[in-house]
C-alpha cells in the first residue's frame, strides 16, 4: 500500500459502521445536518447558518399530527362521496341498442344539415391550434428569442423564396404540359418516339415547330419583331454556340426595350419587366435557353429593378440599352481577349494541341498564338451528326496552320502525341463541372487517362450556382432524324423509316458534364484557376459580374 494514504477507519478496526454517522473527534461545524422539513422558518435560516437549535421529542406533537391526518382523511371521503353521481340502473340488451339506434339517426340527420363545413373548420381549427402550441412549447410567447425570430427570419425568408430557381417544367407530366400547351405561343406536336429515360426533356419533333411559327407571324402582337427573328433562327438552327445565342438574343431585347411604350397607370419597372418576360418565354419556347443565357437575363432584370424613379421613359430605355452594350463588351468581347493572353502563356514551341468542335475563343486563342510565332500543330476533333470541327478547320487551314482532323472514335489513338488539350464550355457549374457539347467528358477523360493536362476557356459570365453530377437531369436533345443519316452519302438509307418500328429509339444529346476530376484548369477573364476554385468566383464575384 501506499505509505503516504491517511487510514480512515475510525474507532476499532474490527467494527464496520454503516449509513450516517458523526466521528466523536469532529465538530459540529465540519459536518452540516441539514434541518428537517418541518421545522420553521426561523429554524431553517438558524440551521443554513450553521446553527441547529436542539430540541427534546415531544409526544404530545405525535398524537395531534395523528389526529390531523385522521380529520384530513374524513374530509376527502366526504367529498368524494358528495361529488359521485349515483350509479345508473341496469338496462336489457334490447334497451341498448334501441338507444344506439337513436343515437345514429340523430349523428346522420345532423350530418347532412351541417356538411363537410363542420368537418373542415374544426380541422382548420385543430391544426390552428396544434401549430400555436407547438410554436408555444419551442419557443415562449413573451421570450426574447421569440422576438428575435419575428424581427430576423421573416426578411431572410423572403429573400430565399426570391432567389430560389423556378421549378423546371417536367416535360412528362401531362398536367403541367397541358397547362403550358395554353399559355405557349408555339403549339408543339408531342413526339411519340421518344426514349424513356429522356421523357422529362422537351421532347417535340423539330420540323413542325418552325411552321407554325411561320404562319402566326401575323397573328402575334405581343412579341416583337426582332425577338421573333431571333426565335426562328433559333428554332433553325441557324445561331449555335454560347456566346452567339447570348449576343443574338441581348441585341433583340434591346429592340424591344426601344419599341416599348408604358401603358397608362402602370409603372415602368414592373410593365417593362413583364414584357421582357414574354419576350424570354418566347425564346424558351423556339430552343431551351442554355446557362449563360439565364445570366443575362437576370442581369437585364437587375438593372430594369435598380433604375432610378427620377427617370423619364426615354433616359430610363437609354440607360438600359447601354448597359446591355456594357456587358457584351465587358462579358463577352473583352472576357475573350484576356482569356486569349492567359491561355498563349501556356503554349509552347512545338506542342501538339487538341481541340474539340468548335468554341470560337479556342480559335482565337489558337489564331493569336500563330500569329505570334509559336509553332504548334493543331488536332481537331469532331463528332456526328453536326460536324462543328470542320468550319475550324477551314478557318485554321487558310490562315496557314497545321492541322489533322478526325472523329471522337479514334482519339485515343492519336492522344499519345498530343501535349495540351483546349476546349470550351457553355457552362462552368459550382461543383466544378463542365456542361459543354456532347463528346467533351469522353475526351477529357481520355486525355486525362494518358496524362495530358486539359485547359478549359470559359468567360466568367457562364459560371452558375448549380450542381450537376450527370447528364440525365438536365439536357437538351436534337433532332434524331439527324443522327438517321449519313453525311455525303444519300444512298445510306437503312433508318428512313425508324419512326415506324415500336422497338427503336434515336436519342441526340446535345451536352454532356465533364466531372471536375478530369480538369486541371480553367482559364477565365479572372485568370486561371483550378476547379475547386469555381465557388469562390460563383459567390464573391456574383454582385460583380451583374453590375
Amino acid at each position: 500500500m501506499d505509505s503516504t494514504r491517511v487510514s480512515h477507519s475510525l474507532g476499532d478496526p474490527k467494527i464496520r459502521q454503516v449509513g450516517f454517522f458523526v466521528p466523536e473527534s469532529s465538530t459540529t461545524d465540519s459536518h452540516k445536518i441539514l434541518p428537517p422539513s418541518h421545522l420553521s422558518v426561523p429554524e431553517m435560516q438558524n440551521s443554513v447558518h450553521g446553527q441547529v437549535t436542539s430540541r427534546s421529542y415531544d409526544p404530545s406533537e405525535n398524537r395531534n399530527l395523528e389526529t390531523g391526518i385522521e380529520k384530513r382523511e374524513d374530509e376527502e371521503i366526504e367529498v368524494i362521496k358528495s361529488s359521485s353521481k349515483p350509479l345508473k340502473e341496469k338496462t336489457t340488451k334490447a334497451e341498448r341498442r334501441a338507444l344506439q339506434e337513436a343515437q345514429r339517426a340523430a349523428k346522420a340527420a345532423s350530418s347532412k344539415v351541417e356538411g363537410s363545413k363542420a368537418v373542415a373548420g374544426t380541422g382548420r381549427a385543430a391544426l390552428g391550434k396544434s401549430t400555436k402550441q407547438s410554436s408555444q412549447k419551442k419557443v415562449g410567447p413573451s421570450s426574447p428569442v421569440a422576438a428575435d425570430k419575428k424581427a430576423g427570419d421573416r426578411p431572410i425568408d423572403k429573400d430565399r423564396k426570391k432567389d430560389a430557381p423556378h421549378q423546371r417544367l417536367q416535360f412528362d407530366d401531362e398536367s403541367r404540359m397541358e397547362k403550358a400547351r395554353r399559355r405557349a405561343v408555339v403549339n408543339p406536336t408531342k413526339s411519340r418516339t421518344g426514349v424513356e429515360l429522356f421523357q422529362h426533356l422537351p421532347q417535340y419533333e423539330h420540323g413542325t415547330k418552325l411552321s407554325n411559327l411561320e404562319s402566326k407571324f401575323f397573328h402575334l402582337d405581343l412579341v416583337q419583331p426582332s425577338v421573333f427573328e431571333v426565335g426562328l433562327r433559333y428554332s433553325a438552327g441557324e445561331i449555335s454556340g454560347g456566346n452567339a445565342r447570348c449576343i443574338a438574343m441581348l441585341r433583340a431585347l434591346q429592340d424591344a426595350i426601344r419599341d416599348y411604350c408604358t401603358d397608362h397607370e402602370k409603372a415602368l419597372v414592373r410593365n417593362l419587366t413583364a414584357k421582357i418576360n414574354s419576350s424570354v418565354s418566347f425564346f424558351a419556347e423556339c430552343r431551351p435557353l442554355s446557362m449563360s443565357m439565364g445570366n443575362a437575363i437576370r442581369f437585364v432584370k437587375s438593372r430594369i429593378v435598380n433604375l432610378s424613379l427620377n427617370y423619364s421613359e426615354f433616359e430610363a430605355k437609354t440607360t438600359l440599352c447601354s448597359d446591355i452594350d456594357r456587358f457584351i463588351n465587358e462579358k463577352i468581347v473583352l472576357a475573350d481577349k484576356v482569356i486569349v493572353r492567359h491561355a498563349f502563356t501556356k503554349i509552347k514551341d512545338g506542342d501538339v494541341l487538341l481541340t474539340y468542335g468548335l468554341s470560337c475563343v479556342v480559335e482565337m486563342i489558337l489564331l493569336y498564338a500563330h500569329e505570334l510565332g509559336k509553332k504548334f500543330r493543331v488536332v481537331v476533333v469532331d463528332s456526328q451528326p453536326r460536324l462543328e470541327g470542320r468550319a475550324l478547320l477551314r478557318r485554321l487551314v487558310a490562315k496557314g496552320l497545321s492541322c489533322t482532323y478526325t472523329h471522337i472514335n479514334a482519339v485515343s489513338y492519336i492522344m499519345h502525341e498530343v501535349t495540351r488539350v483546349l476546349l470550351g464550355a457553355s457552362a462552368v457549374l459550382s461543383n466544378g463541372t463542365v456542361y459543354s457539347r456532347v463528346g467533351t467528358s469522353c475526351v477529357a477523360m481520355v486525355a486525362h487517362a494518358f496524362r495530358v493536362p486539359v485547359l478549359i476557356c470559359c468567360e466568367a459570365y457562364k459560371f452558375h450556382e448549380r450542381v450537376l453530377l450527370d447528364s440525365i437531369c438536365s439536357n437538351e436533345l436534337g433532332d434524331p432524324d439527324a443522327i438517321a443519316r449519313v453525311p455525303g452519302r444519300m444512298g445510306v438509307n437503312y433508318l428512313d423509316n425508324w419512326a415506324s418500328e415500336d422497338n427503336l429509339r434515336l436519342l441526340n444529346l446535345m451536352y454532356d458534364a465533364t466531372p471536375s476530376d478530369y480538369v486541371s484548369v480553367i482559364v477565365t477573364d479572372y485568370g486561371m484557376l483550378p476547379p475547386t476554385s469555381v465557388p469562390v468566383i460563383v459567390r464573391e464575384y456574383r454582385q460583380h459580374l451583374l453590375m
